[in-house]
């Protein structure tokens, strides 16, 4: 089931190209009894009446496959038959004529239905010439088949709270009293599904307004259908099928999560640079599949056996597609606190180059005092005619005397002691 083929069916449903023929409803109260039954042609509508009604049936065609728009099966019994594909094919084939078909559809839905309210239960019948189109997309004269099929619209009918309202003719605001509304329909379907430009007996094109709350009651019990999850609830499946085995570890659960998210997003990613984006099968994740991304993600063996036999149990045949399963937000988020991390390691890196780059001033400070102590030691050594150097226990030897009128200073010498000036001995 395509997106442009609910595309053409839904382009249809305006006031020129409209041609439902005939449209049956009933209205169920909260107690999920009967009390209205109407039928009427469609085109012969009031106009007002005529727009809020397709609008209706519009929505019915609205949202994305995969999350509101289910394609559902048929499983066949021992017989090769299923009954409540033979009375919807019955249904189409009276176009909404058979009284006695129509409320067994009706007690059909009431009684498979969870829902506490009013219901609005509208049938529409259409018969579509499906005009053949070349191979450029271009519309043909002939046409292929007729497309002829019934829209089901599930609608809460809901009682307005109350307020107050302007009344025009007596000029006063006054109270208003509470209407029943029909709200958007909540849920739907189309039988048979349109696919491929084609009619397919086989298939129900079905619809929820909330792709978290599908009732799949209705599926199999009213249609006869497998159950299916959307896009919304597999993701959520998926994510709680790999985070609850950790139990109370909510950190290492999401820490495994995301890396599965990751390696799930590099296997996409390989597959569509082998088979390309547009013309490759989408990949339905099997057993195998999760096992392989479990053991990328460093998964421990007896954690990955318990996720393994988990998603069998949760999705059974019915594989959820690698795609589906992606969180865009949980990979964002993933993204942002790596980025956050690698910035971080970032600071930290600076921050010891800068440490190490200040304790290398303070060597380099140091040695650059040192050689301006001795430069201005130097420079005083150099201010000095006589500068003495002798050995501690000589100083207090040392002593100033007059000799032939001239102060001298007299160092003893012993004999067995030398003596140099400047470097050079047997100078004295």
């Amino acid at each position: 089931m395509k997106k442009k083929d609910i595309l053409e069916l839904k382009k249809r449903l305006k006031k020129d190209r409209c041609t439902f023929t005939k449209m049956c409803g009933c209205y169920i109260n909260g107690e999920k009894e009967i009390i209205l039954r109407f039928r009427e042609t469609f085109l012969n509508l009031e106009e007002d009446d005529y727009f809020k009604f397709m609008e209706i049936a519009k929505k019915v065609l609205s949202g994305t496959v995969g999350n509101n728009i289910l394609e559902l099966n048929f499983p066949l019994n021992d017989d090769l038959t299923n009954e409540r594909q033979i009375s919807l094919l019955q249904l189409k084939g009276s176009q909404l004529k058979d009284d006695a078909l129509l409320d067994d559809f009706y007690r059909a839905v009431i009684d498979n239905y969870d829902y506490t309210g009013n219901l609005l239960i509208l049938l529409f019948h259409d018969a579509y010439d499906v005009i053949a189109k070349a191979t450029d997309n271009s519309k043909l004269d002939e046409s292929e088949e007729v497309f002829e099929y019934v829209l089901c619209a599930i609608c809460p009918v809901s009682l307005l709270d109350p307020g107050l309202r302007y009344f025009e003719e007596e000029n006063r605001i006054k109270s208003r009293t509470r209407d029943w509304v029909v709200e958007a329909p909540t849920n739907g379907f189309v039988f048979p599904a349109f696919i491929d430009r084609s009619s397919d007996v086989n298939t129900v094109m079905y619809y929820t307004r909330n792709p978290k709350d599908t009732h799949p009651e209705l599926m199999e019990n009213a249609l006869g259908c497998k159950p299916k999850q959307t896009t919304a609830i597999q993701k959520e499946t998926f994510q709680s099928v790999i985070k609850d085995t950790f139990g109370a570890d909510e950190e290492k659960a999401e820490k495994v999560f995301l890396e599965i998210q990751d390696n799930l997003s590099t296997m996409i990613e390989e597959h569509n640079s082998v088979y390309g984006d547009t013309d490759s099968e989408p990949i339905a994740l099997t057993k195998n599949d999760v096992q392989e991304l479990l053991i990328e993600s460093g998964v421990p063996e007896e954690v990955t056996a318990k996720i393994e036999k988990n998603y069998e149990d949760s999705f059974g045949e019915d594989l959820p597609l690698a795609e589906n399963l992606i969180d865009p937000k949980a990979m964002k988020a993933n993204a942002q606190k790596r980025r956050e991390e690698d910035l971080k390691r970032q600071v930290e890196i600076l921050e010891t180059r800068l440490e190490r780059m200040k304790q290398e001033s303070l060597v380099e400070a140091g040695s650059e005092e040192n050689q301006d102590s001795e430069i201005e030691d130097k420079k005083e050594e150099a201010s000095y005619d006589i500068i003495l150097q002798v050995k501690p226990e000589k100083v207090p030897q040392i002593r100033s005397q007059i000799v032939d009128g001239q102060r001298c200073i007299v160092i003893p010498i012993g004999e067995d002691e030398q003596a140099a000036v400047n470097g050079l001995e047997g100078v004295v």
